[in-house]
């Protein structure tokens, strides 16, 4: 019987944090491409959100890793193309709308993939089958086209063609029915509006003609988790990619044999842990960085708490009177250890980074997480084109961050 190692919480801890990318220093100067090209080597994917209070989600998670850069350098790599600078990210359903790295396209084609939701949108298809093909018509024409031109074009022809008329619903529907298939995607964007595109004009042909069968792209997409991850239950690694439960198990199975990850025990976690093999495990994690909602370090609510005891709920969707802490809150990590929340709004209208309410973990060292987060949210609203933060007063580190920002 082999035996299984077993890793203390806290080097599980900075496992995660290195594998995230938090044990890298800040660059010293502007952010390149390079560096970004070093983030998406280790976080693999960045998630999509219409979102807009703070920052959009997507930009969010470049800044706590590498500090105050241009966005158009994650515009460029995403939406634009030319021969000095190829895509490197396309959109693709992953862990939710997100974007991946252009050679990753065919694993999230593969039947490893949960269903995603846009699958409901089959009958419609099977009902209407021209209008599929209107749909695909005037893309090919226009694209990139935004769906509010395509509704336009495909309802205002169809209005000429008794008897296949089609409302503006169905036809946005069909894009995103084409867009979950792959036969769409988008091709670039206004603002955040998507502005879709045939997939063949977008991708390079070697990527669109690689085809993977369920059980590789089930281990790639693991392995590409677990690089991510650094130690991780099985369902953590499931869930990053949103796979197949019984694709996931059996390719959780197959890396261990094959010496790629490593099974382990994490003191106070009840579940198996599986450290990949390329993990590493630095002695500390120094630095801070404010994170959205969706960065991948924390978006597995169960697995933050497992790994920093910190409880975390999105309160969006919850009444205003029923909220905890607040509407959009970015938990503050410092030196490994997350300690304080902030519910952030960009208030263009006064130019200031607004905190509307501020919250200390029970342990923190307040004062010094006051001076931090104080540096931090400078530091974002001066990113973001603001002229300074603006402290509200509510919560229990309010007071100690306003006088913070006003030092």
């Amino acid at each position: 019987m082999v035996r299984v190692r077993t890793v203390s919480l806290q080097a599980a801890r900075r496992t995660a944090l290195a594998a995230q990318g938090f044990a890298d220093p800040r660059p010293r100067g502007e952010p390149t491409r390079q560096h970004l090209r070093r983030v998406l080597s280790r976080i693999r994917l960045i998630q999509l959100d219409s979102v807009n209070v703070a920052v959009r989600a997507h930009y969010a998670p470049l800044f706590a890793r590498l500090g105050a850069y241009d966005p158009a350098l994650l515009d460029d790599a995403a939406w634009s193309h030319s021969s000095r600078k190829p895509r490197l990210l396309v959109e693709q359903w992953a862990h939710e709308a997100s974007l991946v790295p252009v050679a990753d396209w065919p694993l999230l084609r593969s039947e490893a993939k949960r269903p995603g939701w846009w699958r409901s949108y089959g009958r419609l298809v099977e009902s209407s089958p021209t209008l599929v093909e209107d749909v695909l018509a005037v893309v090919k024409e226009l694209g990139p086209v935004g769906a509010g031109t395509i509704e336009r074009e495909v309802v205002g022809e169809s209005k000429r063609a008794p008897g296949s008329w089609w409302n503006r619903s169905d036809v946005k529907k069909i894009c995103e029915w084409l867009f979950g298939t792959g036969e769409l995607t988008t091709g670039a964007r206004r603002g955040f509006e998507r502005l879709y595109d045939l997939t063949e004009r977008v991708l390079p042909p070697e990527v669109l003609s690689r085809t993977v069968d369920e059980a590789e792209g089930a281990r790639e997409l693991i392995d590409r988790a677990a690089t991510a991850l650094g130690v991780a239950t099985e369902p953590d690694l499931r869930d990053y990619y949103r796979l197949r439960p019984d694709s996931s198990r059996q390719a959780v199975a197959e890396l261990v044999e094959a010496g790629r990850l490593e099974p382990v025990m994490v003191d106070g976690w009840h579940q198996q842990a599986y450290r990949h093999v390329e993990a590493r495990t630095p002695r500390a994690v120094t630095g801070r960085a404010l994170l959205c909602p969706f960065d991948p370090l924390i978006w597995e609510r169960a697995r933050t708490e497992r790994l920093f005891g910190f409880h975390y709920r999105i309160e969006i969707y919850v009444p205003q009177p029923q909220r905890k802490y607040g509407y959009y809150v970015f938990p503050f990590l410092l030196d490994g250890e997350l300690v304080a929340r902030v519910d952030l709004k960009a208030d263009r209208a006064s130019s200031a980074l607004r905190v509307r309410g501020a919250f200390a973990e029970p342990c923190a060292d307040r004062a010094r997480v006051a001076v931090e987060l104080a540096r931090e949210l400078a530091h974002m609203a001066d990113w973001l084109g603001l002229d300074g933060v603006a402290v509200e007063q509510r919560g229990d580190l309010a007071e100690e961050l306003r006088r913070s920002c006003a030092r």
